[in-house]
């Protein structure tokens, strides 16, 4: 479905994807780990096409300069420099860390913000979905979303992008700064996001313990680079994992 080519993105002259080569297949759950700074967000980026945009923006601005290389195919399309609009079109959507919400809206208006574009018919069954995926959203329907907790504003903004009927979810850190039993009701949302629809997920994360028991593959990356690969159970067991995040 998703195949990354030799991915290479420089800031000016600094490196921050380094020949980077992951594939990811229908209906799998595909995890990219990594500290901070690691590259996850900029491969996210990559995926989504967002590069493109901040390319453009920082061209105009004469700022920094952005120079991607490598391939990306989507369904064997290389879309390597197709915008971030029609990659959403062609079924590639992004929830971004700390997406952006609309904090004066409701969560029934932020959703049904989200999918302004679709037929109104299909927005109400996403909706629908929505609150069968994430129970505690449907007593928080008419609450603005800026009065919401961090754990209920990030399964708003999971559901804003589904809202959309992705073909491939992208989650960039949907953990971060969630409690650990926040973190289970993500992770659980995802994983029954899976099983009832059958949708394509990466999602990238520094927490790695909650996310490996999940994934079918993995890859870990440090400093731009990939360093380990496996199955999520092959990388629970690897004592470099153990000792890098579990600390043991």
């Amino acid at each position: 479905m998703l195949e990354v080519q030799n991915l290479m993105v420089f800031f000016e002259n600094a490196l921050a994807i380094n020949d980077l080569n992951i594939e990811v297949n229908e209906g799998e759950i595909v995890g990219v780990i990594g500290s901070n700074s690691a590259g996850k967000t900029t491969l996210m980026n990559s995926l989504s096409g967002l590069i493109i945009d901040m390319r453009i923006k920082e061209k105009r601005r004469g700022g920094e300069r952005i120079t991607v290389y490598g391939n990306i195919l989507f369904n064997g399309e290389n879309i390597i420099e197709t915008s971030p609009d029609d990659r959403v079109k062609m079924g590639i959507v992004l929830c971004r860390e700390r997406h952006p919400i609309f904090p004066e809206s409701s969560v029934l208006e932020n959703l049904k913000i989200a999918g302004y574009l679709k037929k109104r018919s299909e927005v109400l069954e996403s909706i629908s979905n929505v609150f069968d995926l994430f129970p505690a959203l449907t007593k928080l329907k008419t609450r603005k979303a800026g009065f919401l907790s961090g754990g209920e504003q990030q399964m708003l903004a999971i559901g804003m992008a589904l809202i959309v009927r992705p073909k491939l979810l992208l989650l960039d850190e949907p953990l971060l700064g969630l409690s650990p039993m926040m973190q289970q009701v993500v992770v659980g949302a995802v994983v029954r996001l899976k099983e009832n629809t059958g949708i394509t997920v990466v999602i990238s994360e520094q927490f790695a313990r909650p996310v490996l028991p999940m994934i079918d593959r993995g890859y870990v990356v440090e400093n731009g680079m990939l360093t380990l690969t496996g199955t999520g159970k092959e990388l629970m067991d690897n004592p470099e994992i153990k000792s890098a995040y579990f600390g043991i």
